[in-house]
């Protein structure tokens, strides 16, 4: 057994926080289970009578599938909120650090956003937790809307500051941003963090029946939705550009699928304005437009995928970071792209395929696009336990050991 001190966590990086993420991630998965395969007519999702009632009356098969959800649910959500207060611990102690005043001076201020990036999912996670495992719960769920857009708004500041902190250096003061070091889509994480935040407001906006709710969930939602697709482009353009002229950067490769959840979080935003547009304000979307959409979204996802692939092979990555001796702590951003694709495909297959009627819901085509989704979360939950290994050793994730 490794000492404590010889894990490669303990030289702390903010990028640690994706390792809260992609556990958050995995709760998620577990959470399509009960959302696609519990009936909840009450309500636009599965609450805790609805999953005792399949429980006790429901078919063998789902009722092993709740079992499974309950227990992914649990463990996922557990790992995730332990590695974000690991973070937040370790962070404050790297903020007080020789180290942290060069790092805020470099490209990999942006690094930062991985916080409120982790944050935002926890918070997420945390009303999954609430809707599967709190008795009557959706009784009082109006009360919790508000509190729940506080949280994400405080969220979505901290964001903004940060990227402001960032902005305000680079733009104000020249010369001082790398572009030779900008060969990746690193910068594309604050993109993601305001997508993150986002879709948390979008989610009043789709289950709020008070219209004031709603309506602020949706204007919240939208620009940070907005604004995280503009950040998004302008960093991928430049990030490709400089790639073109100077390679991928290696240990920043798995950037290049950042893009993939990010599409994952801005089409359930969308889909959940949508959802809140029509049961409050009447409006209306057809089911083939659904479709579309998320095969627009489903194609663009599949081509980044596979263009990180093909540079991850050709770097030989893999061979180095997840089975050889290197250790980064960017090797977390592979599990996003896999839990999104985990995530899109249950949507793509139930809110697009299976409304339309071009598949007939529990069939086998049903079961064998599901097997698609269940693969890429089986894949995810390796990556995770494997990375942590690697990451954290056999030691406790709480222990004290300081950052370097």
């Amino acid at each position: 057994m490794r000492h404590p001190s010889s894990r490669p966590a303990d030289s702390y990086s903010p990028l640690y926080f994706l390792a809260s993420l992609g556990a958050g991630g995995l709760s998620v998965t577990f959470f399509m289970y009960l959302f696609f395969w519990v009936k909840h007519p009450n309500q636009p999702v599965p609450v805790f009578e609805d999953i005792a009632l399949a429980m006790s009356g429901g078919p063998l098969t789902q009722q092993i599938a709740i079992i499974a959800a309950y227990i992914g649910i649990a463990f996922f959500a557990f790992l995730n909120l332990r590695l974000l207060f690991w973070n937040i611990r370790h962070y404050r102690q790297f903020a007080t650090s020789d180290r942290f005043s060069t790092f805020r001076n470099s490209n990999a201020e942006t690094q930062l956003l991985a916080m409120p990036l982790a944050i935002a999912m926890s918070i997420n996670v945390g009303f999954i937790l609430g809707m599967v495992f709190v008795p009557g719960l959706w009784s009082i769920v109006e009360y919790l809307f508000p509190a729940a857009l506080a949280a994400f708004a405080l969220t979505g500041w901290m964001a903004f500051r940060l990227i402001g902190d960032f902005l305000g250096r680079v733009l104000t003061k020249g010369g001082v941003f790398d572009v030779t070091a900008h060969n990746s889509f690193a910068q594309l994480l604050p993109a993601f963090a305001l997508a993150m935040v986002g879709v948390g407001f979008a989610a009043p906006a789709a289950l709020s029946t008070v219209p004031l709710t709603s309506g602020i969930a949706l204007v919240g939602s939208t620009f940070f939705g907005t604004a995280a697709a503009l950040y998004a482009l302008v960093a991928a353009i430049t990030g490709f550009n400089s790639m073109l002229h100077h390679g991928t950067a290696k240990e920043a490769a798995p950037t290049l699928m950042i893009v993939v959840p990010i599409m994952t979080v801005l089409a359930i935003l969308f889909m959940r304005q949508d959802h809140g547009m029509h049961a409050t304000f009447g409006a209306h979307t057809d089911a083939i437009d659904t479709l579309v959409f998320l095969s627009r979204v489903i194609s663009i996802q599949v081509v980044f995928l596979l263009l990180g692939l093909l540079v991850l092979r050709r770097q030989g990555y893999f061979k180095e970071f997840i089975f050889g001796t290197g250790n980064s702590a960017g090797a977390y951003a592979l599990v996003c792209p896999g839990v999104a694709m985990s995530v899109i495909i249950h949507f793509w297959l139930n809110k697009g395929m299976v409304a339309n009627g071009l598949i007939e819901k529990f069939s086998a085509g049903y079961w064998a696009v599901s097997l698609i989704a269940l693969a890429f979360q089986v894949a995810m939950i390796w990556l995770v336990i494997h990375l942590n290994r690697r990451h954290f050793g056999h030691a406790d994730v709480n222990g004290s050991v300081p950052a370097e």
